[in-house]
Parts: structure tokens; C-alpha cells; sequence
């Protein structure tokens, strides 16, 4: 009998356990979503960088449009997918399901894109539209046969964005890229925790991020990515 007690002692807090787990898999997931990525970006160059010298009119446009086609016309073009076609919030978990919340996020993003042409940002700045938009597509044409993690995605470009702006405003890195590190890996860990991916399909997404980020934002591709933008925003 007393046996049969610590058992059910056990069995409860192994439950209790897997619950705290995953209710904090889902907080994590949920607090570091990729859309927020580009927003986050401009708003640190604007903090901590010489950009903050720049008037509050011309701050507050710039994060403006980022927002509104980083964040808002995304998830509200998603979000109206999702009602139109009966989807669940967990719908979109189907590879077959996700062409079209991609290429609705990839419009928009090429929408902000001509807009920071239209009002001369540095190269640099609209290299961070450039970066999402190539990560997007690697992982749309990924998706045709394998189900890449976009958070992980998004923490790789993370990452790579700061290799490559370290060499443009000339800062150190470490302590930055040690706390990005750390979340990454928290990150990759509730994607798993949670089974919407494999640790392949983490770490193919952590690898695509931060190898695109780094081909269009390094200083080394510099000409490159100056006349893949200006080809495109034509």
C-alpha cells in the first residue's frame, strides 16, 4: 500500500513536472517569435548605435513601417488565412499549410523593403529586410521536403546580424552573442520540447539564418547585396 503511494506520488509530479515544461516551452516560443526580429533590430541601431543621433520624426517613421510590414500586416494577413480557411492555431504545423502564410509574410516584407529605398536608408539597415527575406525563401523552397524551424531561423540571422554589424560599427561582440547563444539554444530546445520540430529541423533552420544573414549583411558581400537590392527595388 505504501508502495502504491510513492508511485502515485511520482506519477503526479512527473506530470506536474511535464506541465511546468511545456507551459514554459510555450512561453518562450511565444516571447521570441521571429515576426519581431526586424523590429527589435532597428530599434537596438536606433538605441546603440550612432543612429540614435538621427531626429525622433525620422526614428519614429522608420520603426513605423517596420512594424506595420514586419509585424502588423503579417500576422493580421495570417491571422484572416487561418478564419477564412477554418484553421486552428495549430494548423499551420502542416507543411502543406504554410506556402501561403509564407509568401503573404514574404509580400509584405518586400513592400517594407522599396519603402526604406524610397527614403535612402543605408544599405546596412535595409540589408536586415533583405536577410529575412532570403531566410523566408530558403525556408519556403526547404519546406517543399523538410519543415525548417522559423524561430530558428530567426535566432541564426540573429546572430549572424551581429558578426556582421560588429565589422560595420566596429563594437565587441561577445556579450551579446553569449546571450544570444543562450537563448537560441532555450529556443531550439522548447521547439523541440513542444514536437512542432525535429533537432534536425532546428538545427537545419539555426544554420540557414545565420548563414543568409551573414552572405547579405557581412561587409564582405557588401557590393553584392548593394546591387541585389538596388536590382530589386528598381
Amino acid at each position: 500500500m505504501e508502495l502504491e503511494r510513492k508511485d502515485i506520488r511520482t506519477t503526479g509530479a512527473y506530470i506536474a513536472a511535464e506541465r511546468t515544461l511545456m507551459r514554459t516551452a510555450r512561453v518562450v516560443s511565444l516571447v521570441f517569435t521571429p515576426f519581431s526580429i526586424p523590429f527589435l533590430a532597428f530599434l537596438a541601431l536606433f538605441l546603440f548605435t550612432y543612429l540614435g543621433t538621427m531626429t525622433l520624426k525620422y526614428k519614429l517613421l522608420v520603426l513605423a513601417i517596420v512594424y506595420c510590414f514586419t509585424i502588423l500586416l503579417p500576422t493580421l494577413g495570417i491571422f484572416i488565412f487561418r478564419k477564412i480557411n477554418g484553421f486552428g492555431p495549430d494548423a499551420l504545423r502542416e507543411r502543406r499549410r504554410r506556402y501561403v502564410p509564407f509568401l503573404l509574410t514574404i509580400a509584405s516584407y518586400a513592400v517594407c523593403l522599396v519603402l526604406m529605398h524610397r527614403i535612402y536608408l543605408p544599405w546596412h539597415m535595409r540589408g536586415i529586410i533583405v536577410a529575412a527575406i532570403i531566410v523566408m525563401l530558403v525556408c519556403v523552397l526547404c519546406n517543399l521536403k523538410w519543415k525548417l524551424s522559423e524561430h530558428m531561423a530567426g535566432a541564426g540571422a540573429v546572430i549572424g546580424g551581429l558578426v556582421s554589424f560588429c565589422y560595420i560599427l566596429d563594437y565587441n561582440p561577445v556579450g551579446w552573442l553569449s546571450f544570444f547563444i543562450l537563448i537560441s539554444g532555450l529556443l531550439g530546445s522548447a521547439r523541440i520540447i513542444l514536437r512542432h520540430h525535429t533537432l534536425g529541423e532546428v538545427l537545419g533552420g539555426f544554420f540557414a539564418g545565420l548563414l543568409c544573414s551573414l552572405l547579405v549583411l557581412h561587409p564582405v558581400c557588401y557590393v553584392v547585396t548593394h546591387l541585389f537590392i538596388d536590382i530589386i527595388t528598381f
